[in-house]
């Protein structure tokens, strides 16, 4: 694909997302609230426990892995 096509797609698409997180705050539909940035920040905050979650194990497994040397 050619380059500055990809770059143009890139750029419309990211500022694609930003104009429906900006605008998604007051979307109801069937009851439903499609507030897309609330969405993505519980998604950015469960990512972050996550990271903190997997590098205490491989602290964990690193002592552990020291322990029977």
């Amino acid at each position: 694909m050619n380059k500055w096509f990809e770059l143009f797609v890139g750029l419309v698409l990211l500022i694609l997302a930003v104009l429906v997180i900006f605008y998604s705050q007051t979307w109801v539909w069937l009851g439903l609230s499609w507030d897309f940035k609330h969405a993505a920040w519980l998604f950015l905050k469960g990512g972050a426990i996550w990271f903190v979650i997997m590098i205490g194990l491989l602290f964990i497994m690193l002592g552990i892995s020291d322990l029977k040397d």
